[in-house]
């Protein structure tokens, strides 16, 4: 099984990836969270590997963190949930942003995800409740209340604009970062900033 690939990135597409490792090309399907944070082609890479062995196939699924690969394998675990299907997961929702609906039991935020309807919503919430990692600790209550609202109305303004949920939530957090004490005007050029680059 391969566990782990490090090589230089050949091409290059959201989720699809063409890894060259001594002048093997390995085909690597990523989430949209591990490809924003990829190089151009030409660039050096590391990735996290979960190989999937199928009677006809045989596919590398590739993740920059341990959380992201974590949350994989448990997606696949879940009845009715294939890799294809967990990789959309992934690719619609930040993980930490995952854990915490999963906690909450928050179905409407997990159907909300391109290709989850309510009943796959409701197994994955039954099914993976008590076995996620943990989720790192978060900032104090308030301020992490106030900088939660405000990145729910950002989000929110950004896809009503027609941005898709998992560029406009990279830009959230850029935003947010980059605007520490902005209100929601400021922040939000900040995001659109983002966006443009």
């Amino acid at each position: 099984m391969i566990g782990h690939l490090r090589g230089r990135i050949l091409e290059k597409q959201p989720n699809h990836l063409i890894i060259d490792v001594s002048g093997v090309g390995y085909d690597v399907l990523v989430p949209l969270s591990t490809f924003y944070g990829l190089g151009e082609p030409g660039s050096e890479i590391a990735l996290r590997i979960h190989t999937h062995v199928r009677e006809d196939a045989l596919a590398l699924f590739g993740f920059a963190t341990r959380l992201e690969q974590v949350l994989f394998e448990r997606l696949i675990g879940v009845g009715g949930i294939g890799p294809k299907l967990a990789l959309a997961v992934l690719s619609g929702i930040e993980p930490q942003e995952l854990i915490q609906a999963v906690e909450r039991g928050d179905i409407a935020r997990l159907t909300a995800i391109p290709g989850v309807g309510k009943k796959t919503s409701e197994r994955i919430v039954l099914e993976l409740k008590d076995r996620l990692p943990r989720p790192e600790p978060s900032a104090p209550a308030g301020v992490s209340a106030h900088a939660s609202a405000l990145k729910d109305d950002l989000l929110s303004a950004l896809i009503n604009l027609g941005y898709h949920r998992p560029l406009a939530e990279r830009a959230v957090e850029s935003a947010v970062k980059a605007t520490p004490d902005g209100d929601f005007e400021r922040t939000l050029k900040q995001a659109l900033r983002e966006l443009a680059k």
